[in-house]
């Protein structure tokens, strides 16, 4: 396990990079000839970790040969692997800091030193994963006041809240004056309601505004709700080296890992190896697109890797998906990935890498990659991932990536074959399976007209409402006579006349709500309007437009590429930020086109790039709804009507009476990546490595100690130091058999991690909720188990605590046994806690699957904590298996064909088992009961690893004697 001693024996794989002395990495690309050429990119980066880290006791030469042998060890053998870097959010990253914490204690108390108690590996932590909403926008977007109503009867806001009277312009040519809040209020609606981007910008002037009331009041009840674990956050950054707490208010950790946290390729002590990560969230997987190997999993595993373990995965098979053609011209970012999701959850890729190769990938952005990479949880995948290539480096470089540094990770990665070219002359690599994916299959929608669900191909949009008027009135029918279905009706609206029919659009709305995570369509939308303005276009000024972003960002990057004047100019300018016309909130139609509809019993159509469109939600008169991209939106608006063939019929005509199409003026995927990456993603990742780097007022200034040891506060109920090094050793003890062990619990099949790890909120009867009320709490006070993950005795009394378990022994779901000396039915928590005070071990009987399920790491830290001993069960989720056997519980299992049923087990027996002092994977041992019967069971432990961890008394103990 030691450090110098890892990768030792592929050592003459070393290079050198471009024969500098400084740099130097593994040339994995050498090891067995032809086998590496063919692997998947994903599985080559399995292998340079392989190789790195190979120990012969932790990784072994054997497993890096399964590695090489990919093609045919794949789904057969399991490998361990070490990712490069660990990221936590604080619900699961309290638990592990808590523990690193009390091992400092441990290694004191051996006589170590506890300055060396570190993570083995870069960890990051993001802390905002806990916001509750207190206050909701809405108590405010409808008070006649920002901030009025109940809400001021909530307290004094935080003198940090700044609320200067007027901000100076930045000189635009439209600028009157400085925007006040009169002016925002007259021109933009509530502006107060805009909560999601900071800092807020003036729509107008895009000048900083002071945040909303809803955040400030949110952010103080989380920063008080919060504080004891901040501060122990706080602590942990300072002592411990490779761990970075992300500022509280900065974003959720797969979005901060995205876009500050990846380094695609590590340079550590002049080595070069690929960037790769594992994390506590399920989204962790959107760095894939980045050509970084990374996925979510449990507390434990990361724990493990913290702590200098590898994670333990079955070689996966690998699916290459291979992107041919082009894609439509009229199709948008969002068409791509929605397709691309749902062909891959059609093939059926659960369990597996998903690999993207061919011509068609570079035409996807990096936001696009990313996006589908982020849809694994749709479709099943592990992850799915994109080798970089020259997108990803432009992507970097636009992100601030340091050109030097840009250059040699080029130099490497083409070294190692990691990098990806579409004239690859070697081929592509082989997979498991490889699925075709045309891009020109994937078609433009619009939805409608009466119902998000009906999807319409854009261009069967004319045939598709010629049938609408024809059909029954129903979800798609208006059943108009075919006589009246020509009808044309003139308005005369601003000293001009017009004409109105079925199908004549009145309302054109583009709203970016649920468009934010993807800016490549508004940007689409304000090209389109840039091309159509200078075409000579113009929309007809009868029609509601309007331009509702969702934050203030997209007004800032659609102002900063310089297409919101053309938007203006087309009716498209800014109402505020809210949901509008998705609500409802549509300003009231000129007279003269309602009385057009009416007169002629017209099916006028609403636009919008929203997410509802039900008949009458739009404007009572406007029977015909569709959604649409913020794009087609503005190019509907154009055309004045839905009533069109896009391909075939012009969009209008120039001054000079030439016919413009739809084609002449849509934005190609080029031009909106090329603007996307240079107006959008510069200017997001400059904000928020500010706002990391810089922190906030708050964090700043929350007081921390800085002592090598954590100074506990017996008296916090959110932050305990655990008993798992209580009984700590300075060298381990020969193994002690378990004698005449109470059965704790009686389980069936499928009992999952839920049902074992305390999760969600505390019931008012439970033995967390007493341990809580006996320290002054209130029931408002309890907040949740996740929250106190930081605190063993909440979690202790929360294990086996879900109302939904069904234990033999009580006969109805219920968080109950029997406590058998007594024979009193108790909580569990009282059941165990008497027990340990008598000196009685307990052991679990269980049936199928045990442990299957989420992985979580208080489902094996609780029963340990309560004296659970072995786990006697017919067959194990193996993750959960791993973690028992990481925190120091035997996995028993009984044999094929076996339980406890066909033993004649009541489990009202006790039961004594000894273990040789030589265990061996798989060995068979016997148990004795207090009836007489002796039965044989499987010590489930796999290798030598996992019985070196048992032998320690788990892996927390194993690491602290390390240190001492």
């Amino acid at each position: 396990m030691d450090a110098p001693s890892a990768g030792y024996a592929f050592e003459y794989l070393i290079e050198t990079l471009n024969g500098s002395s400084h740099k130097k990495f593994f040339n994995v690309s050498k090891l067995g000839g032809t086998k590496y050429d063919v692997l998947p990119y994903s599985i080559r980066v399995l292998l340079e970790a392989a190789v790195r880290n190979c120990d012969d006791f932790l990784m072994k030469k054997e497993d890096v040969m399964n590695i090489l042998d990919w093609k045919t060890k794949q789904s057969n053998v399991e490998v361990p692997f070490f990712p490069a870097r660990v990221l936590l959010q604080d619900f699961t990253g309290i638990p592990a800091m808590v523990d690193f914490a009390a091992m400092r204690d441990a290694v004191k108390i051996l006589g170590g030193d506890p300055k060396k108690v570190h993570p083995a590996c870069p960890t990051d932590l993001t802390v905002d994963h806990s916001l509750q909403i207190d206050f909701s926008k809405c108590a405010i977007q409808n008070a006649p006041n920002p901030g009025g109503g109940d809400l001021q009867k909530a307290g004094k806001l935080s003198p940090l809240k700044v609320q200067p009277k007027k901000l100076p312009c930045r000189g635009q040519t439209t600028c009157r004056g400085s925007c006040d809040s009169g002016e925002l209020g007259r021109n933009s609606g509530t502006f107060s309601s805009q909560i999601e981007n900071t800092p807020i910008l003036c729509p107008f002037h895009l000048q900083p505004v002071p945040e909303p009331e809803t955040v400030l009041k949110n952010q103080e009840v989380e920063f008080g709700r919060n504080r004891e674990r901040l501060q122990f956050f706080k602590w942990s950054s300072r002592v411990f080296k490779n761990v970075a707490v992300i500022p509280p208010g900065t974003g959720m950790a797969h979005q901060v890992n995205l876009e500050y946290l990846s380094r695609v390729v590590f340079e550590e002590e002049d080595l070069l190896f690929p960037d790769s990560v594992v994390g506590t969230d399920s989204h962790i997987t959107m760095v894939n697109g980045l050509g970084i190997l990374g996925w979510g999993v449990g507390g434990i595993e990361t724990e493990a890797v913290m702590l200098g373990l590898p994670v333990s995965l079955t070689l996966p098979e690998v699916v290459g998906c291979e992107l041919t053609g082009s894609s439509n011209a009229f199709v948008t970012s969002i068409d791509v990935v929605l397709g691309i999701t749902k062909h891959l959850r059609q093939v059926g890729v659960a369990g597996k890498f998903v690999e993207f190769f061919g011509s068609g990938v570079s035409q996807l952005s990096i936001v696009d990659r990313t996006t589908i990479a982020n849809m694994c949880p749709e479709y099943g995948a592990i992850l799915s991932f994109f080798p970089v290539d020259n997108v990803t480096l432009k992507h970097l470089e636009h992100t601030g990536f340091d050109k030097a540094k840009l250059e040699s990770m080029e130099t490497y990665l083409k070294a190692v074959k990691l990098f990806r070219n579409d004239q690859n002359s070697s081929g592509e690599p082989e997979y498991s399976q490889v699925i075709q994916i045309n891009l020109n299959s994937i078609v433009p929608s619009v939805s409608g007209p009466k119902r998000p669900q009906d999807r319409v191909a854009v261009t069967d949009m004319k045939s598709d409402f010629q049938a609408c008027l024809n059909e029954k009135v129903g979800f798609k029918g208006f059943q108009i006579a075919a006589e009246k279905q020509n009808d044309i009706v003139s308005i005369h609206y601003e000293g001009s006349q017009y004409k109105l029919s079925h199908g004549s659009v009145v309302i054109a709305a583009v709203i970016s709500c649920t468009n934010n995570c993807n800016p490549s369509v508004m940007l689409a939308a304000g090209l389109l309007a840039k091309k159509a303005v200078e075409a000579g276009l113009r929309v007809k000024p009868y029609i509601r437009t309007s331009l509702s972003p969702g934050s203030g960002m997209v007004t800032h990057y659609l102002s900063s590429s310089g297409v919101l004047p053309y938007l203006s100019k087309l009716g498209f300018e800014i109402v505020g930020y809210g949901c509008s016309t998705c609500v409802g909130n549509t300003a009231p139609l000129s007279e003269a086109v309602l009385s057009a509809v009416k007169q002629g019993d017209l099916i006028t159509c609403g636009v919008l790039s929203g997410n509802k469109n039900f008949e009458g939600r739009l404007c009572d008169c406007v029977r015909a709804n569709y959604l649409a991209s913020p794009p087609l939106v503005v190019a509907y608006a154009i055309a004045g009507t839905v009533n069109i063939d896009f391909q075939t019929e012009p969009l209008g005509t120039d001054p000079a009476g030439k016919n413009i199409y739809l084609n002449d003026i849509w934005p190609s995927r080029e031009e909106v990546h090329q603007v996307e990456e240079e107006y959008v993603i510069l200017s997001m990742f400059k904000t928020l490595k500010e706002k990391i780097e810089m922190g906030n007022k708050r964090w700043n200034s929350l007081e921390a100690p800085d002592s090598v040891l954590f100074p506990w506060d017996l008296k916090s109920t959110y932050i305990r130091c655990p008993s798992f090094f209580d009984k700590l050793t300075k060298e381990p003890v020969a193994l002690k058999p378990i004698e005449n062990a109470h059965v704790l619990l009686y389980l069936g099949d499928s009992v999952t991690t839920d049902h074992i790890s305390p999760a969600g909120s505390i019931a008012r009867n439970s033995a967390a909720a007493k341990y809580l009320t006996n320290r002054g709490l209130t029931p408002r006070e309890f907040n949740s188990y996740g929250a106190r993950r930081g605190n063993d005795a909440v979690m202790t009394r929360g294990t086996f605590a879900n109302i939904k378990l069904f234990n033999k022994f009580i006969g109805k779901p219920a968080p109950k046994t029997i406590h058998f000396p007594s024979g009193q039915s108790l909580d569990v928590f009282e059941a165990a806690e008497l027990y340990q005070k008598e000196g009685v071990p307990l052991i679990i009987l269980a049936g199928k699957k045990y442990g299957s399920g989420n992985s979580r790491d208080w489902a094996a830290k609780g029963p340990y904590l309560l004296g659970v001993k072995a786990v006697l069960a017919e067959s194990y989720e193996k993750i959960h298996k791993d973690h028992l056997i990481g925190i120091g519980i035997a996995p028993l299992q009984f044999l094929p064909g076996e339980n406890a049923d066909s033993l004649g087990l009541s489990g009202r027996e006790t039961f004594s088992l000894t273990f040789p002092q030589e265990l061996s994977p798989g060995i068979t041992l016997n148990i004795q009961t207090s009836t007489g019967k002796v039965f044989s069971v499987i010590a489930s432990f796999e290798n030598d690893v996992e019985i070196t961890l048992y032998k320690h008394g788990g892996l927390l103990n194993f690491v602290a004697r390390k240190f001492s």
